[in-house]
């Protein structure tokens, strides 16, 4: 299997797995088949016209919006059978991290694989599973139970240290290229916030803390898919940007009621 780990901004990365050669039904896992099943259903109560399925189908799809991009990404990750701890320990699955050299180093690859392992991640997976068992979709508390596994399949990966780091030019000239878009909506964005009298630069930096910035924009989803040819991540690169974005505005507006608070404090105490 292949996994992809793709930054999203300078601190959060998206994790991927494309499955090389996917297994035939009759060898699919449980939680494959559950999953399955659970999905097919979802579908069936989406097509209905109205009634209890059609309500129950779309609040519960607003309410898995709010999952983390991280767990979607682990669930992608098949579960730590035997026959695949076989074959991974022996070689004769091998298991390649692509990722975009340009962006961040090997050193970062393996830091932020060890956030998709860790034990803060395993217990994240516990509190929203059982949180959704009652009004998600059927398919959500089977989707996080596949994330907890696919985190601790990670995990198994970095203790044996059987990862192979593996650099793509592609996907690195696709960062280049989604990073001339995100160049342009910060500044967008940045004369807009000049236009309204809102606060110039941001307090993080000020203090001489990192500043966390997007290294990609929701477009970035679809020209990352084609150039490295897997389609489905494009909807999986569109939530995360989607998730960290609306997590960086609020955090930045937060700073900027902050300082403008401190400014006037200090105003304060200099009229004493």
């Amino acid at each position: 299997m292949r996994l992809f780990l793709l930054p999203i901004s300078t601190r959060q990365s998206l994790i991927y797995c494309q499955r090389i050669n996917k297994q035939l039904s009759s060898e699919a896992t449980f939680v494959d088949k559950i999953t399955a099943r659970a999905s097919d259903i979802w579908l069936k109560w989406e097509k209905a016209e109205k009634g209890w399925k059609k309500k129950v189908t779309a609040y519960g799809n607003k309410l898995c919006e709010t999952i983390p991009h991280e767990e979607w990404g682990l669930k992608s990750i098949p579960p730590l059978s035997r026959r695949r701890k076989e074959e991974e320990l022996t070689g004769e699955n091998h298991v390649n991290v692509v990722f975009p050299e340009s962006i961040i180093g090997e050193e970062g690859v393996e830091e932020a694989l060890k956030k998709f392992a860790g034990d803060e991640r395993q217990d994240f997976h516990t509190k929203w599973m059982w949180g959704s068992i009652i009004g998600m979709p059927v398919t959500a508390p089977v989707a996080l139970g596949a994330a907890r596994s696919g985190s601790r399949h990670v995990n198994f990966l970095l203790d044996d240290r059987l990862l192979r780091l593996t650099t793509s030019r592609n996907l690195g000239l696709a960062y280049t290229e989604a990073g001339l878009d995100v160049s342009m909506t910060q500044l967008d964005q940045e004369v807009n916030r000049t236009l309204h009298g809102k606060v110039a630069g941001n307090s993080a930096t000020e203090t001489g803390m990192a500043t966390e910035k997007m290294l990609l924009t929701p477009s970035s989803g679809k020209s990352i898919a084609d150039i490295i040819e897997v389609p489905e991540l494009e909807e999986h690169i569109h939530r995360a940007v989607k998730q960290v974005g609306k997590a960086l505005r609020a955090k930045r507006e937060w700073e900027e009621e902050k300082a403008k608070l401190d400014s006037v404090n200090k105003d304060a105490e200099r009229k004493r």
